[in-house]
């Protein structure tokens, strides 16, 4: 790789959503002068997901309202945008990407950024009016069978799920959330915080059959009419979502010789190889401080990391130490969680009242704090983030 003082003479970025759009945002901003090339396979401009379960599927927000820069700013940026073009195959020792439409690019530094894809259900593909949601096209597509339904399934009780659970509630349909976890979350912030979202959603009229399996469909001259659970029952619906989690997006990077395992495995400067890095839910790196390997899926991280790697791509040669940080937003409430909670901590509150609906929930593991979540406070939930960062971020550990 051709490096100056200014950092490569040019920079390939797969990917055009927050991590990809925040790595040149944060390249100009340091001063870097080079071309720049981003690569998208969807056709949009640059923009935002969190909105996609929640406003622009309520349909109180247009699409534009999510681009991460107006046209016109992300011109200013000086990048040449490629969009609706894949990536398929990257050489690494060239650093040369192959598209679906048959450019070949190359650059001094490749980032690659291309986040991750909606899992599915076996049959799934072979019904009308079985949704993921991941796209702003996935988001819109929804929307138009939701407002021309009544029942509708969400299988899966993570934060995705329960979203939309939420708001198709708020549209004014009959929902019902499935899925093998006891509680929405359950798994991410234990039985306490669970306890209190299964009411949340109860009381919103959600109904939950939650604590089994779900093993498929039915259907009706190829459209949707119902949910199988493990149990053989079968919950109506006219359209369900599935929202069972993610896998990152690297089948084009294999026979690239790069490491690929729950993402693109990277060292601690977020570094795949010579000159090639990732960022964003892709990413899969080394975190100095924990001593493991860590891969997070959330908007923060998406933008800390992209920013982290372009520091590195202009010399920085800094490792990525972060204490990671999501939040949720159902019906009135806001959930803000950092650091590493889980289903099996001891979890105590130690600010507010549950009671009020208004509290902080510290989480430990062997006497040790792991994490905090905040219940409509996040000012008193930000100041126990330092918490959080004391006790996690202890002395480097040395990379094996």
């Amino acid at each position: 790789m051709t490096v100056g003082t200014s950092g490569p003479r040019s920079v390939l970025v797969v990917g055009a959503s927050a991590a990809g759009l925040s790595t040149v945002d944060t390249l100009r901003r340091r001063g870097y002068g080079g071309a720049i090339t981003v690569l998208g396979a969807e056709s949009h401009l640059p923009y935002d997901r969190p909105p996609l379960s929640k406003q622009v599927l309520s349909g109180t927000w247009e699409p534009d309202r999510t681009w991460l820069r107006p046209p016109a700013a992300l011109a200013a940026l000086g990048a040449e945008i490629i969009l609706g073009d894949a990536a398929i195959n990257l050489d690494a020792a060239s650093r040369t990407v192959e598209t679906a439409a048959g450019r070949e690019l190359s650059a001094d530094a490749v980032v690659v950024a291309t986040g991750v894809r909606p899992r599915v259900m076996p049959g799934q593909a072979s019904l009308s009016g079985v949704h993921v949601l991941r796209t702003l096209e996935d988001s819109l597509t929804l929307r138009r069978d939701l407002v021309k339904s009544s029942r509708f399934v969400v299988v899966g009780e993570g934060v995705l799920g329960a979203e939309i659970a939420a708001t198709a509630r708020g549209m004014g349909l009959d929902v019902t959330m499935a899925g093998p976890q006891t509680a929405p979350l359950a798994a991410q912030v234990g039985p306490l915080i669970g306890s209190l979202l299964t009411n949340l959603h109860f009381e919103h009229g959600v109904t939950l059959r939650l604590g089994t399996g779900v093993s498929g469909f039915t259907g009706e001259h190829g459209q949707v009419a119902g949910v199988r659970l493990d149990t053989g029952e079968v919950l109506p619906a006219d359209v369900v979502a599935v929202a069972i989690g993610a896998v990152p997006v690297t089948g084009w990077l294999l026979g690239s010789g790069l490491d690929v395992d729950n993402g693109l495995v990277c060292d601690s400067q977020c570094r795949a190889a010579e000159g090639i890095y990732a960022a964003g839910d892709v990413a899969r790196w080394y975190h100095e401080r924990l001593g493991t390997l860590v891969r997070l899926e959330n908007r923060t991280n998406a933008i800390e990391q992209a920013m982290a790697v372009a520091g590195n791509i202009m010399g920085d040669d800094q490792p990525y130490t972060p204490v990671p940080y999501f939040w949720t937003d159902q019906y009135e409430v806001k959930v803000q969680v950092h650091g590493f909670p889980d289903g099996n901590a001891e979890v105590a509150v130690v600010e507010g009242d549950t009671a009020e609906r208004r509290f902080v929930a510290q989480y430990r593991r062997d006497g040790r704090i792991t994490g905090v979540l905040g219940w409509n406070m996040p000012k008193q939930t930000r100041l126990r983030r330092q918490d959080v960062v004391d006790a996690l971020l202890g002395p480097v550990t040395s990379e094996p």
